[in-house]
């Protein structure tokens, strides 16, 4: 007798099915993109929630830390907005065009959309009812079947889509602040952003959220054409009862540059994934992060770099210290494929372990199927040196503040990668917090 097998949906699952339903009348966009979402969702539905025993989440089991599914957030009010505008303090010193989304709704107040010619920014909502709604909704380079992706496709109501011009440089960067008040809701948004050929832009995400229990899904597809030059750099400060789940999608032309920077310093749990795919010859990819937790805290970066073109070259390097009984995931991958001559690849895992409870899986690969390539790839886990600590203790510095020195030289080597100096100095002051709170 054959039983046939079926696997039993979480109330996670079930929440969702249900959520997706009732807002789905009111979601941005026309018949093909509606069409889209439903397509994402059932997608969604077939492969359910990922588990230890899906591969790419074998050591970030979704399926057991999703135990229900928030509502999507609607408008948010005045006290939300006046949350919104402390929580963007801290970035005022920086001159950017910024487009500001509260609970993943577009804040006008909050924004300032004023932009150099050549460089155009459009609301998605406004895309999505045009016949460009489906290609902004498209996955990018991630792979197909990404079950956060899916859920972004069939939720998101807003985000932004930014045009740079062919040999335009952008004269301003372009930040996208993400902002959760209240609690107890999910917010979903999404950036596509194409740089022409010979362009130049920076973008800075930043995802600031206050003391709730929230949900965060977003996602970033960047092409970089021919000869173009793109900076993004994400600063995830969230709290500390958010679920975050991100994706950034790249494809990078002939002749092409890359840099990217992540600080994970927020969420209960968060998820970065990351996907750059080479498509023309003679590109460059710099891609680092840095991330701080403590507690139980769990923060887990996924990463796949595929050449498929000649003559590229690209550099991973990511830290983490970790405090308590928090956990890191690092699972990276250089593919290289066939044709891919002259590849040069190299890729850095580093964990810092700061309590005996704290624990960091590494996982980096390379898959290469081409033979004139010089690839490589390594990673660390340990504690602080304690010669050095002695040392430091010795000329009278107390054990947390000799810690935190050299915690702070850990993380400096990424963090000094930011060619912003007010990012830059930014994302150091929020490495000094982490380190003073542990005092």
């Amino acid at each position: 007798m054959n039983a046939e097998v079926r696997s039993i949906r979480t109330a996670a699952e079930t929440a969702l099915s249900e959520i997706f339903a009732s807002a789905f009348a009111g979601l941005p966009g026309d018949a093909a993109v509606a069409e889209r979402r439903r397509t994402a969702f059932d997608a969604f539905k077939t492969a359910g929630l990922p588990s230890r025993r899906v591969e790419d989440w074998k050591y970030t089991d979704l399926r057991a830390l999703m135990r229900d599914a928030k509502p999507v957030a609607g408008a948010p009010d005045g006290v939300m907005i006046a949350a919104a505008r402390g929580a963007l303090a801290p970035y005022a010193a920086i001159d950017a065009t910024r487009v500001t989304f509260v609970n993943g709704r577009f804040v006008e107040e909050l924004s300032d959309l004023a932009t150099a010619e050549g460089v155009s920014v459009t609301l998605l909502k406004d895309t999505l009812a045009t016949g460009a709604g489906v290609e902004a909704l498209s996955d990018g380079v991630s792979p197909v079947g990404n079950v956060a992706v899916a859920l972004n496709t069939a939720f998101v109501a807003d985000g932004v889509v930014v045009s740079v011009a062919p040999g335009v440089t952008a004269s301003r960067p372009l930040h996208v602040a993400n902002i959760q008040a209240g609690s107890e809701h999910a917010a979903y948004g999404r950036v596509v952003a194409r740089v022409g050929e010979g362009g130049n832009v920076l973008l800075i995400e930043s995802h600031i959220g206050d003391a709730g229990a929230h949900q965060t899904n977003s996602v970033v597809t960047l092409d970089v054409a021919d000869g173009a030059r793109a900076e993004l750099v994400k600063i995830q400060d969230e709290s500390l009862d958010t679920l975050h789940l991100a994706t950034l999608a790249v494809r990078l032309g002939a002749k092409a540059e890359l840099k990217t920077f992540a600080l994970a310093a927020g969420a209960r749990a968060a998820r970065q994934q990351i996907y750059v795919s080479f498509t023309g010859d003679a590109s460059t990819a710099e891609i680092r992060g840095a991330g701080f937790a403590g507690a139980s805290r769990h923060l887990d970066t996924t990463l796949v770099v595929e050449h498929d073109a000649v003559g590229c070259a690209s550099r991973e390097h990511f830290k983490t210290a970790l405090d308590g009984e928090a956990r890191s995931v690092f699972q990276g991958k250089i593919v290289v494929k066939p044709g891919a001559q002259k590849t040069d690849g190299k890729m850095m895992a580093q964990a810092l372990l700061l309590s005996e409870a704290a624990e960091a899986d590494a996982k980096p690969e390379l898959e290469i199927f081409a033979d004139d390539v010089v690839c490589g790839h390594g990673a660390t886990v340990g504690a602080l040196d304690d010669e050095l600590l002695f040392y430091l203790k010795s000329r009278g510095i107390p054990q947390k503040e000799a810690e935190a020195l050299m915690v702070q030289a850990f993380v400096g080597e990424v963090i000094e990668t930011i060619e912003h100096e007010g990012l830059r100095e930014l994302v150091t002051h929020r490495a000094l917090a982490w380190l003073t709170a542990r005092t």
